[in-house]
C-alpha cells in the first residue's frame, strides 16, 4: 500500500511540474497521428454470408474458409472486378474469411469506399459458391456421377420382369409358383433398395451447392484504426512516452545529494547551507540564451522529482545562516579580500543563493560572482583572488559535472577553498517589526490624556 501511494506521489509530481512539457508532447503526439491518418487512407469493411446447407465437419468447414481466400478465387475476382492497380495478391490482403456458427463462412472485404468494398465482398462470396460447386464436379466419382441414371434404368427393367414373371406365373400351388413368387419378392426388394439409392444421390448432390445469403451491407463508418484512432492512439503514446522517460530517468538519476559526497567530488570542504525563498514570483536566471528561454517555457529548469520546499522561518530568519556562513568564510581564509563565486548557470537556486551571500559579506571580503556552464565549465582567470567559493543548489550535479568545475578552477589558477549548499524553503510573511509597535504607545498615551482632562 505504501508503495503504491509513493508511485502515485511521484506521478502527481511529475503531472504537476512538467504540464506544459506533457501538455507539448501530446499535441505533438496527437499531430503524429492525424500525419499518419493522411498516409494511410481511410478503408471500409462489409462481409457477406455463404451458408453451407447438411452437415458438415468442423474441419470441412475450415477448408471452405481457406478455399474463400485461395489465390484462385482471388484472382478470378480481380479479373472481375477489373479495379486499375489491384490484382489477385493484393485483394488476398485485403479479404478474410472465418467460420461462424450454423455453417455459415463470413466473408469480409476492405476498400478504399463503402461502394467498393461492397462489391468485393460480394463478388468474392459468387467466386467462392463457384469455385466450390467446381470442385464438387471435378473431385467426384464417375461411377458416382453415372449412378442416378443407372439406377433409374435398373428400376424400369426391374418392374418389366416383375411384370412379365406375374403374368407368366402358375396360379396353382405348384414348386414353379413358388419360386416364382420368391423371385418377384428378390426383384420388389432390388427395386426398393434402387429408388433409395437413387434419393440419397439426389440429396447428396443438393446439399453440396452453397448459397449467398443475400448481398453484403453497406459499411457507414471506417475500419479500424480510423483518423480519429490514430489521433488519439499518438497522443496517448507520446504521454506514456513522456511518462517512462521521466521515470526511467529518475531511477537513473546519478546527481549527488550527499553533502559529503558534493565535497569530496569538488575536492574541499563543506562551509555550510543557506535556504532560498521558493515563493511565486521569485528571481530566475535570465542569462543562457534561448535554450534556457525554451527550457524555462517547458518548465525543464528545475528537477520534477525534488521533494516539496519544507516550510521555513521568514526572510530575517533566513539571514541568519548566510552571516554564519559568511563568518565561517572570515575564518577559513582570514585576511581575504576577494574570493570568487562559481554558480552554475542553470541554478537558480543556487544564484539567488551566491546573490544574497555577497549582499550578507558586506565587502568583507569582497565575492566576485561567476556563473558557468556544468557542461563545459569556463573558470575566469586568478587576479586578486584568494581563492573560489562553489554555490550548488543541492541534488543538481552529478560528480562528473562537479569534477569538471574542479578542474576549471584549478586550470584557472583558482584553490577551491569551501562548498556552499543552497535549499530552497517555504518562508511565512514577514511579521511587524518594532518601530510600529512604537509607534503605536504614543497614541495609547494620548488617549489616556485625553481621557484625564476629559475628567
Amino acid at each position: 500500500m505504501s508503495d503504491d501511494a509513493i508511485r502515485l506521489v511521484t506521478i502527481g509530481r511529475m503531472l504537476h511540474r512538467r504540464g506544459r512539457l506533457l501538455t507539448v508532447l501530446v499535441v505533438l503526439g496527437a499531430l503524429t497521428g492525424f500525419g499518419a491518418s493522411l498516409v494511410f487512407p481511410p478503408r471500409y469493411t462489409t462481409s457477406a454470408s455463404v451458408l453451407l446447407p447438411g452437415a458438415w465437419e468442423e474441419r470441412v468447414l475450415l477448408t471452405q474458409a481457406e478455399i474463400a481466400t485461395s489465390t484462385v478465387v482471388t484472382d478470378r475476382t480481380a479479373e472481375e472486378l477489373g479495379w486499375a492497380g489491384v490484382d489477385g495478391e493484393e485483394l488476398r490482403e485485403r479479404v478474410r474469411a472465418e467460420v461462424t456458427d450454423g455453417n455459415i463462412v463470413k466473408i469480409s472485404g476492405t476498400a478504399e469506399s463503402p461502394a467498393r468494398a461492397q462489391r468485393l465482398s460480394d463478388e468474392l462470396a459468387r467466386q467462392f459458391v463457384t469455385f466450390s460447386a467446381r470442385i464438387v464436379d471435378e473431385t467426384a466419382d464417375p461411377t458416382a456421377a453415372a449412378g442416378p441414371d443407372q439406377l433409374r434404368q435398373m428400376v424400369l427393367t426391374t418392374s418389366r420382369r416383375i411384370t412379365e414373371l406375374a403374368d407368366a406365373a402358375d396360379p396353382g400351388r405348384t414348386v414353379e409358383s413358388v419360386q416364382t413368387r420368391t423371385e418377384l419378392a428378390k426383384l420388389r426388394t432390388a427395386l426398393q433398395e434402387a429408388v433409395g439409392e437413387l434419393s440419397q444421390a439426389d440429396s447428396n448432390a443438393a446439399g453440396s451447392r452453397l448459397v449467398v445469403m443475400g448481398p453484403a451491407a453497406r459499411p457507414t463508418g471506417e475500419a479500424p484504426p480510423s483518423r480519429v484512432q490514430l489521433i488519439a492512439a499518438g497522443a496517448v503514446l507520446f504521454f506514456l512516452l513522456a511518462v517512462v522517460g521521466h521515470l526511467t530517468s529518475a531511477r537513473v538519476n546519478r546527481r549527488l545529494r550527499s553533502e559529503r559526497e558534493i565535497a569530496a567530488a569538488l575536492g574541499s570542504g563543506l562551509l555550510g547551507g543557506v535556504d532560498v525563498s521558493a515563493r511565486r514570483g521569485a528571481h530566475r536566471p535570465e542569462g543562457g540564451g534561448a535554450r534556457h528561454r525554451f527550457r524555462r517555457l517547458l518548465g525543464l529548469d528545475t528537477p520534477w522529482n525534488a521533494p516539496a520546499p519544507p516550510a521555513a522561518g521568514d526572510e530575517a530568519s533566513l539571514g541568519i545562516r548566510y552571516r554564519r556562513v559568511c563568518g565561517r568564510i572570515r575564518d577559513l581564509v582570514p585576511g581575504a579580500r576577494r574570493l570568487l563565486l562559481v554558480v552554475p548557470d542553470d541554478d537558480g537556486i543556487a544564484l539567488r543563493a551566491a546573490e544574497r551571500l555577497a549582499e550578507e559579506a558586506g565587502g568583507d571580503p569582497l565575492l566576485r560572482l561567476a556563473e558557468v556552464s556544468p557542461e563545459a565549465p569556463l573558470v575566469p582567470d586568478r587576479e586578486e583572488e584568494s581563492g573560489v567559493l562553489v554555490v550548488l543548489g543541492a541534488g543538481t550535479r552529478t560528480a562528473a559535472e562537479l569534477a569538471g568545475v574542479a578542474e576549471a578552477c584549478a586550470d584557472a589558477g583558482h584553490d577551491v577553498v569551501g562548498v556552499v549548499l543552497a535549499d530552497a524553503v517555504r518562508t511565512r510573511p514577514a511579521r511587524s517589526a518594532g518601530p510600529p509597535r512604537e509607534a503605536a504607545a504614543p497614541a495609547f498615551a494620548l488617549g489616556d490624556g485625553a481621557r484625564g482632562g476629559a475628567r
